[in-house]
């Protein structure tokens, strides 16, 4: 007899021994304990299923029952003969890791399932009136991304744009996101309004021992530019059909696991949008290999692209509930992942608030986030970051769980540098990123300015939503981390979430716009400086990283840099000694003046680009001590020139950058 069958067993016959107890005080007072159980309503749940959250000794005597009678479960078994329960099974699987999860309370966790047409609130009511149980939930479905995929056509997958591009994947010049020059075909395409990707690749283009796990639609793991950034499964790959082969609780997850279907990942059923597959792309595509997109840290052709591990969650239109996307969760943190990839969610304001969402830290989904953020599975990030799309409501709120604190939120922007019509903004949302915007020109439709990326069917296609932009983020973090094991450093969780939502350019617009839904037009004023902390930029988070600090420089005008600014806390006073900028580093940046004065320098760069450079200073007085002289020490500090189109001059900020002649 199996596992499930014996605790099912155990339910009923233990029934009629709890039933007493259960049934004394069935008046307002019973009725009032019993509502404070519930974590979540019935509204978009998951029918015939119930989440329990129980006490110590019940969850024991539940895991450690071989026999039907002797379970010493005295208030559960009702529930059972009511209802017909069909299954009672832990959420997690305690079969990997135990040990962990037994100290964050998650084998307390049970899902109980039943008849599909017996009514939700009163089964959960009766759940709740039970002793041993100390939270009742209710399977609420994710809520299941709305995209339009425009497929590309193969003859256009050769360079569109003049552009020069790093490597040669032929539809690199159309991911504008990556490096926009401004030449993209969008209505005021502006310069700058991408993630300075290029920059970044001259330092990393990722690592096979990260790993990021999509949980989202199934990942098309034959596609040719993400099959050989896949994570396998070795031990089911070379193992038996429909066999555990590595005894992880799992059959046959070669590239990942089906939690709706309960089986391997699938991407052609008739509902599915590609969703998946195109999140995946931006993150990992194999870079450098002749043909397609590339992702950000898919690696430079040689095998060394951070690896995907998919994670489903949805399947042909049908969403899994909470418990099955917990352990989705469970199941990357397992599989080795140290990013977990979200573009989904529940819609903007179903939840009021952190408080609602945590439930007194007992919510199912949040115990799964909770063990993702503490297991350490790569040797230089101390736990795993969670990423989220901030959602397409356009609300002035992220929806959750990306609102939720501990968690990064993305909001998206299009070419223009300007908020999307449907992201959402403000409350909640932690930092911005491209994800694209369809526009109108003469009645037609263009998609040019969405995000390009991998599709179905060694397909590429188009789409837009924070959804793309989302997978921009995860990306730059595996890149972030692929950086800190390139140099041995080793990042802690906070260290991390800081950097990438302080690593960023500014987000300037004002006046209006018209957007794609209604051909309508959006207040800008009512997004300003409620985008995050601003458009993430890969190349500063590597560099902060590195501990180097990062100088914005403007194309083609001639500033004064001060020092002092980029010293301590910005209030030193020394001064700068004239340093060698090496030819190399005047040619990259097209330095057609440079001039040391005092703390300062005067430089002009007229090409875009990034480099690092060493100034130095003396510390202590105005002279460097030695021989007859008593003074400061000469002292040096690394810095990285950032040059970029769209970078401004605003001498009311108080900024250390002002236009040349002003001193």
């Amino acid at each position: 007899m199996n596992r499930t069958k014996l605790l099912l067993l155990a339910l009923v016959a233990l029934f009629v021994a709890s039933c007493a107890t259960d049934t004394v005080d069935q008046g307002v007072t019973a009725e009032s304990i019993a509502a404070k159980k519930f974590v979540n309503t019935s509204a978009d749940a998951v029918a015939g299923e119930l989440i329990i959250y129980v006490d110590e000794a019940t969850a024991e005597q539940l895991l450690a029952s071989e026999c039907a009678t002797r379970s010493g479960v005295t208030s559960l078994d009702g529930f059972a003969v009511e209802v017909g329960a069909t299954e009672l099974k832990p959420v997690f699987n305690l079969k990997v890791n135990a040990e962990q999860k037994r100290e964050l309370d998650m084998h307390r966790w049970f899902t109980v399932c039943f008849s599909e047409d017996t009514n939700l609130d009163v089964a959960a009511k009766r759940l709740a009136e039970c002793e041993v149980v100390e939270r009742v939930q209710f399977a609420t479905r994710v809520s299941q991304p709305k995209v339009t995929a425009e497929v590309i056509d193969p003859a256009e997958l050769a360079t569109t744009r003049a552009v020069n591009v790093p490597f040669d994947d032929t539809l690199l010049p159309r991911q504008w996101h990556y490096y926009n020059d401004g030449s993209v075909d969008f209505p005021n395409a502006k310069a700058g309004a991408d993630i300075n990707l290029f920059a970044a690749w001259e330092h990393t283009t990722g690592r096979p021992d990260v790993v990021v796990a999509v949980v989202d639609e199934g990942v098309c793991y034959t596609h040719k530019d993400l099959q050989p950034n896949m994570l396998v499964n070795e031990a089911e790959q070379n193992g038996a059909d429909g066999v555990d082969d590595d005894d992880n609780g799992y059959v046959d997850d070669i590239y990942g696991y089906n939690f709706v279907d309960k089986g391997r990942v699938t991407w052609t059923r008739p509902g599915d949008s590609g969703h998946a597959t195109h999140v995946a792309g931006t993150v990992a595509a194999v870079t450098n290999n002749g043909f397609g997109v590339a992702g950000i840290a898919g690696g430079s052709g040689n095998g060394d692209g951070v690896r995907i591990l998919s994670c489903q969650i949805i399947s042909d239109r049908n969403a899994a509930g909470v418990s099955a996307t917990a352990a989705a969760v469970e199941y990357a943190a397992d599989r080795g992942a140290c990013v977990l990839q979200n573009s989904w969610g529940f819609e903007a304001g179903q939840l009021a608030n952190d408080s609602a969402f945590e439930t007194g830290t007992t919510g199912v989904e949040w115990k799964a986030f909770q063990y993702f953020m503490e297991k350490k599975n790569h040797p230089n990030l101390e736990g795993g970051i969670i990423i989220f799309a901030a959602g397409n409501d356009g609300k002035s709120v992220a929806g959750y769980p990306a609102a939720y604190n501990k968690l990064i939120a993305v909001s998206a922007i299009a070419p223009d540098g300007c908020p999307t019509y449907y992201t959402c903004y403000d409350r909640g949302c932690n930092v911005s990123a491209p994800g694209g915007e369809y526009f109108i020109r003469n009645g037609a439709r263009f998609e040019s300015g969405c995000v390009a990326s991998t599709f179905p069917g060694d397909q590429y296609a188009f789409m837009q939503g924070t959804s793309m932009a989302c997978p921009h983020v995860s990306g730059i973090a595996a890149l972030a981390i692929s950086y800190a094991a390139d140099n041995g450093i080793v990042l802690t969780l906070p260290e991390l979430k800081d950097i990438i939502v302080s690593s960023v350019s500014g987000l300037e617009f004002s006046g209006t716009k018209s957007h794609y839904e209604t051909q309508g037009t959006m207040n800008l004023t009512n997004y300003k400086n409620k985008m995050g902390t601003g458009l993430i930029d890969a190349y500063r988070v590597l560099m902060a990283v590195r501990g180097t600090t990062c100088i914005p420089l403007p194309l083609g005008e001639q500033v004064i840099l001060d020092i002092n600014y980029y010293i301590g806390d910005g209030n030193l006073q020394v001064k700068m000694l004239e340093s060698e900028i090496s030819d190399e580093v005047k040619e990259k940046l097209g330095i057609t003046d440079c001039r040391f004065m005092g703390s300062k320098l005067l430089i002009t760069c007229t090409k875009p680009g990034s480099a690092l450079v060493k100034l130095k200073y003396i510390a202590g007085g105005t002279a460097v001590g030695g021989g007859m002289i008593t003074g400061g020490m000469e002292a040096e500090q690394e810095f990285a020139f950032v040059v970029r189109p769209g970078i401004k001059v605003d001498d009311s900020t108080g900024a250390p950058i002002v236009p040349g002649g002003w001193l």
